[in-house]
């Protein structure tokens, strides 16, 4: 047991986060977001399968519209992306020579090309670690064993938006369907902090090993938008890589996202949640209480913001959940404990899953709603939110409310 504990202590060592910046050279605060309106794509009755329409042209169109623009501007075309849930092809643009960065913002703004500008900005993973304490784990505050008799998340979509997941870990071999990396285009890039996200949403259920996922059969989406620098680092994301996973989510048709992040406000990650919501999909975000009613993307509207039960000062409408001394699954074929809003998120989204597989056209007022303990400030209570959106009574019906008791500080 003891060198059980030591092992243990060891992992909890580790930075969660993501590894390995977009590239070792790229300065993120020396970079715009430039939106051209996307071109209308052009009819080809000669293509291949059957008479359809094809973007290429367009989009060659519009690369020469943003290499002119670099040009005028000093400016060097870095990478680009077509997001067609806003009807825009956005382009990341360095600056070359020595105007500001607001400076070169306002005057692209005024340019009739240029749909919208924005500075590319940096954001961080919630996670974080603390000494090992005895393990807490959700299974028993929410009776995991009785509501997965009603509910395992079956047919919902979950994206995972974070850093690399580890889909070899033996906890989630065959429970990720896509995995997508948007930073720097490996494959297979395995990192701590997104490996335990996913886990912890839908690791494998009955296998005789680690942990059981609070949602295990649903389906998982893995998208690669954070990154880390080096062991010791914070872990990174940015506008941009964000705003590629989130239109590849929309792409992908999910249910629901998970985003285990907070930076500061941004108005292309507004503008691709608002159409995420619109399409009545169920954005769940860690709320970091350090930036209180700033913290984004957890403060914007629509989106259910989470908070561990004992953060501080964490705002009116944060839903609190678990998050400390949680079981995960860590690269390598190993687990370790996580404590922190990151992972509170994710067991709510894992809760989330269950309500959508229960009742599929539930919008996020009413999952919100179901979730939101009417006991202790909002501390979910999965038992209580099945009974209120499923009509059924997942667990004995004396236990419905004592989770909410149990986890309340």
């Amino acid at each position: 047991m003891t060198s059980l504990r030591a092992t243990l202590f060891l992992l909890l060592s580790l930075t969660f986060g993501a590894c390995m910046a977009q590239s070792a050279d790229a300065s993120l605060d020396r970079q715009v977001l430039v939106m051209l309106r996307s071109a209308p794509p052009h009819f080809r009755p000669d293509a291949s399968y059957s008479a359809a329409y094809d973007a290429s042209a367009g989009r060659a169109a519009q690369m020469r519209v943003a290499e002119r623009l670099a040009r005028e501007y000093e400016l060097k075309v870095v990478d680009s992306w077509p997001m067609p849930a806003l009807n825009v092809d956005c382009f990341v643009m360095e600056l070359r020579g020595g105007a500001s960065l607001a400076e070169l913002v306002t005057r692209l703004s005024a340019d009739v090309r240029v749909e919208s500008v924005e500075p590319v900005q940096v954001f961080t993973v919630l996670g974080h670690n603390d000494p090992l304490y005895p393990l807490q784990p959700s299974g028993k505050l929410w009776h995991l064993d009785d509501v997965h008799k009603v509910a395992t998340g079956k047919g919902v979509r979950v994206a995972v938006i974070d850093s690399g997941v580890d889909t070899e870990h033996p906890d989630l071999v065959k429970r990720v369907s896509l995995a997508r990396n948007v930073v720097d285009g490996r494959v297979d890039v395995a990192e701590q902090h997104g490996t335990a996200v996913a886990g912890i949403i839908g690791a494998r259920a009955d296998d005789g090993i680690g942990i059981v996922g609070i949602a295990p059969d649903v389906t998982l989406i893995a998208f690669r938008a954070c990154w880390q620098e080096g062991n010791d680092a914070a872990a990174l994301c940015s506008t941009f890589t964000l705003a590629k996973a989130l239109q590849m989510a929309l792409d992908q048709k999910v249910d629901i996202v998970n985003l285990s992040v907070g930076g500061p406000r941004d108005r292309l990650l507004e503008r691709l949640l608002d159409v995420a919501i619109s399409r009545g999909v169920i954005v769940v975000s860690a709320f970091d209480a350090r930036a209180g009613k700033l913290s984004f993307p957890a403060s914007y509207r629509g989106v259910i913001a989470v908070a561990e039960v004992d953060a501080p000062d964490a705002r009116e409408g944060v839903l609190l959940a678990p998050g400390r001394d949680i079981p995960v699954p860590v690269p390598g074929k190993q687990w370790g404990f996580v404590s922190g809003s990151s992972f509170a998120a994710a067991q709510v989204t894992g809760v989330v899953a269950l309500l959508r597989e229960l009742a599929p056209n539930a919008q996020t007022q009413r999952v919100r709603e179901a979730l939101a303990s009417r006991e202790r400030r909002s501390v979910v209570d999965a038992c209580a939110a099945i009974a209120g959106i499923g009509g059924v009574c997942a667990c004995s019906c004396a236990v419905v409310g004592e989770a909410t008791s149990r986890v309340a500080p």
